[in-house]
């Protein structure tokens, strides 16, 4: 098939290399603009930028599908749209430019999770399952017909960004079956049914660590926000990234919220129900340590986080 690709992040890349793999004729590849990275916010291409240009193909680079994207997406007259996490609207008369419209990889159970960050709260929610589905891009939020769809158990310790690299090479191989079955005539798209909800992207409070709340929630909320926005809480007004924690294998003292205290080689912190056990942090203008390393050069016997 003639194919217009369109994703920005490492997510979207495998459903692109597997798609060329197989021979698809990819006539545009549509991404988000080069993005300032690291100290010296050097201008760096998007992941699927750079692996398009690696594979030869053609890229048109947009902020958003505007009128003149749509014009450079029509003069290629695609027989599909593929869309994988690009970061921006399809809307009329691009929607219907190519002859069998725009099939979208999304990583959740539709309609659980409609939205910009599914895999995110999927984490933050305690959900023990998610999932990818090819779905018909419609003019509503992630509302249009299922082709296909496949659960997804989340192991315990997953984070966001190590949930979401399993279900970006899973969700290629699904995409590239629906694709196949599209040219094939085959395709067959049900209705979603079930009660919505919804993913909004997230915010820098999201990742916000609530100590009032139960260790589950608190420990979820950090693995849903890693790697980006990355958890943190605040000490005397600075903000702290939290990298790594988990639930204490023994019982310690009974903590307010947010009260640290060291017990042995452990910096335990309390929550809602049982303390925490820190294990990596990063204060502000620091490199990552330590949370034992980071205590003692706090230099009181007891702290309160979170304040």
């Amino acid at each position: 098939m003639r194919l217009v690709f369109a994703g920005t992040p490492d997510a979207a890349v495998p459903s692109l290399r597997l798609l060329a793999q197989e021979g698809h004729d990819i006539a545009l590849v549509v991404t988000r603009p080069d993005a300032p990275l690291g100290r010296k916010r050097v201008l760096t291409p998007s992941p699927v930028g750079r692996a398009a240009e690696e594979l030869g193909l053609p890229v048109l680079k947009a902020a958003r599908l505007d009128d003149a994207a749509t014009a450079a997406i029509m003069q290629t007259a695609p027989d599909l749209g593929v869309i994988v996490a690009y970061g921006g609207l399809v809307r009329e008369p691009l929607l219907s430019t190519p002859a069998h419209g725009w099939i979208n990889l999304h990583f959740s159970l539709l309609p659980r999770w409609r939205g910009a960050a599914p895999v995110q709260r999927a984490i933050i929610a305690g959900d023990r399952q998610t999932g990818t589905a090819v779905f018909q891009l419609v003019a509503g939020l992630d509302a249009g017909a299922v082709f296909a769809q496949s659960a997804h158990d989340i192991p315990p310790e997953a984070t966001a960004g190590t949930l979401l690299e399993e279900l970006a090479g899973s969700g290629a191989r699904q995409l590239s079956g629906v694709v196949a079955d599209i040219a094939s005539g085959r395709a067959r798209a049900h209705p979603q049914s079930g009660e919505p909800t919804y993913a909004p992207k997230l915010t820098l409070d999201d990742a916000r660590l609530r100590w009032t709340g139960p260790a589950d929630a608190v420990l979820a909320r950090l693995r849903g926000v890693t790697p980006e926005p990355g958890a943190f809480t605040t000490l005397d007004g600075a903000r702290v990234k939290v990298l790594r924690a988990r639930h204490a294998e023994r019982d310690g003292p009974a903590l307010a919220p947010g009260e640290l205290v060291s017990v042995g080689r452990d910096v335990l912190v309390g929550t809602g129900t049982t303390p925490l056990v820190l294990e990596t942090v990063q204060p502000a203008g620091k490199g990552a340590m330590a949370a034992a390393d980071w205590r003692r050069g706090l230099r009181a016997d007891i702290v309160r986080v979170g304040t």
